[in-house]
């Protein structure tokens, strides 16, 4: 059950008219239920391997805590963990991969070793639910939360419908007291949270949607591809790939907002990045914060010598790349990134010493002409390492990079080429200006019952929510129904 799907326009109502209508503490008995269905319209018999790391994460918190003066018993508590639910990750997402690469070594040698492929599906969401039960076992083992003695509560925090497939990752910190809180039916939250979830689904429908069918015209067919038409798909795709997430993100969000539940923002506008550091300070902020606080920092973060410090920063990149999928251009598009932050690092380091002996003058951060600058040369560097996550296999990667660097011919056929003529020019500029303008309204919060404006305001937002889901419900009915979400295969 997609959230673009008619099967969840339906099912998302009843659930929020139960949700309201029953007492306070039948609630989560329902919602629980609910996601539980939510989950299982994908699979019937996932719902078993969900149930499995929800029953031994819950175990372990609390023999953590029962065994809080026992430090080995707390440890061995914590490998076990670690060791069941990574392992169940590994063996569902990475064990045909980690085969494969083993055989494809061994080739190296001549050694003719046939390729290995063992038929499993993969479970959606698998990546965040793991992560998400592995924050809350490593934040008891911590002592920083105390341990949920409430099992329906805690299986609830993992599997709660809205942020289940594909996140924001939430900490049980956040997410638990919110699930527990007692809380009266809130029309501003119900307006809010709508308000949210339609952009969301504009950014989906609408413009994710739009330009997939002109990336998937290049990329599934570079023989025909040149230069400019590779440019101008990974630019697509820079669109797409950012629409599709965050409009799952803003759907969710939104879904839990109309139920008075606040889940944690995963984006902040990206592509207004000045630096690499500074866009994963806004790109799927709840993972990079996960790899911050349970990877980053315990490896040594930057209190170390600058060598130990970049060796942690690929680190954290490597295996970010393989969170997001089993295949080496995954593994290239992290290390990219990775390579990135060092670079940044060590160019900061070396301006600020030339500075320091008075060889240069740096220009001001705030000079609009040198935000500009910066925020071009970073988008360039993002849409450069979009290529490896595209890309389907690091032969099309270095494909697309010869077409960039050596192949300019047939430019007058380019964009018949792939598929784009006047009119889907005008209709992926026009999506993205109604998607700026949709997301000023989204940021806009009124000053208060004696803003003058707020009742314009409130009329404008309406109006384009309005357009919005017209748009949204036109562009679904002529693709002929929904479209899976990019971040679902993760």
């Amino acid at each position: 059950m997609s959230f673009n799907s008619l099967t969840f326009l339906i099912f998302l109502p009843v659930v929020l008219l139960l949700y309201w209508l029953l007492p306070a503490k039948f609630r989560w008995i329902m919602l629980l239920i609910a996601s539980y269905l939510f989950y299982m319209s994908w699979n019937v018999w996932l719902i078993f391997l969900i149930v499995f790391t929800t029953a031994v994460s819950y175990l372990s918190g609390i023999l953590m805590e029962k065994y809080a003066g026992r430090t080995g018993i707390k440890r061995l508590l914590l490998v076990l963990t670690l060791v069941c639910c990574l392992g169940t990750l590994f063996f569902f997402k990475y064990f045909n991969f980690a085969v494969n690469l083993v055989i494809d070594f061994i080739n190296l040698f001549h050694a003719g070793a046939p390729q290995f492929a063992f038929s499993l599906l993969l479970p959606v969401g698998i990546s965040f639910y793991t992560f998400q039960t592995l924050s809350y076992v490593i934040d008891v083992y911590r002592g920083k939360i105390k341990a949920e003695r409430h099992v329906g509560y805690y299986a609830l925090f993992v599997v709660y419908f809205p942020q289940l497939v594909a996140g924001p990752i939430e900490r049980p910190e956040n997410l638990l007291p919110q699930l527990k809180a007692e809380r009266r039916f809130s029309q501003d939250d119900l307006f809010a949270g709508l308000r949210i979830a339609v952009v969301g689904f504009f950014k989906k429908v609408v413009v994710a949607d739009g330009v997939a069918s002109y990336v998937n015209a290049v990329y599934n067919n570079l023989g025909s591809a040149n230069g400019f038409t590779a440019v101008l798909a990974t630019v697509f795709f820079a669109i797409q790939i950012y629409c599709d997430f965050s409009g799952y993100t803003d759907i969710a969000i939104g879904t839990a907002r109309m139920m008075g539940i606040r889940l944690k923002d995963n984006f902040n506008r990206p592509y207004l990045a000045v630096s690499i550091k500074d866009f994963w300070r806004r790109w799927h902020i709840s993972l990079t914060s996960w790899f911050t606080d349970y990877v980053y920092i315990p490896l040594g973060g930057n209190r170390c010598r600058l060598w130990r410090w970049a060796l942690n920063v690929m680190i954290v990149f490597l295996l970010s790349g393989l969170w997001h999928g089993a295949a080496l251009t995954f593994v290239v598009w992290g290390g990219i990134h990775g390579l990135y932050q060092i670079i940044g690092r060590l160019k900061g380091i070396a301006l600020g010493k030339l500075e320091e002996r008075g060889k240069i003058r740096l220009p001001k951060d705030d000079n609009p002409a040198v935000v500009f600058l910066k925020r071009t040369i970073t988008f360039a560097l993002v849409c450069f390492a979009w290529i490896f996550f595209r890309g389907n296999s690091l032969a099309d990667c270095g494909t697309v990079l010869a077409k960039i660097f050596t192949d300019w011919s047939g430019m007058d056929g380019a964009l018949a080429a792939m598929g784009i003529d006047v009119l889907g020019v005008v209709r992926v500029a026009l999506s993205c200006f109604i998607l700026a303008l949709l997301n000023g309204i989204l940021r806009y919060e009124p000053k208060g019952e004696g803003d003058p404006s707020a009742y314009v305001r409130r009329k404008v937002t309406y109006f384009y929510l309005i357009a919005a889901v017209a748009l949204a419900w036109a562009a679904l009915a002529a693709a002929g129904g929904e479209s899976a979400f990019i971040y679902f295969q993760f």
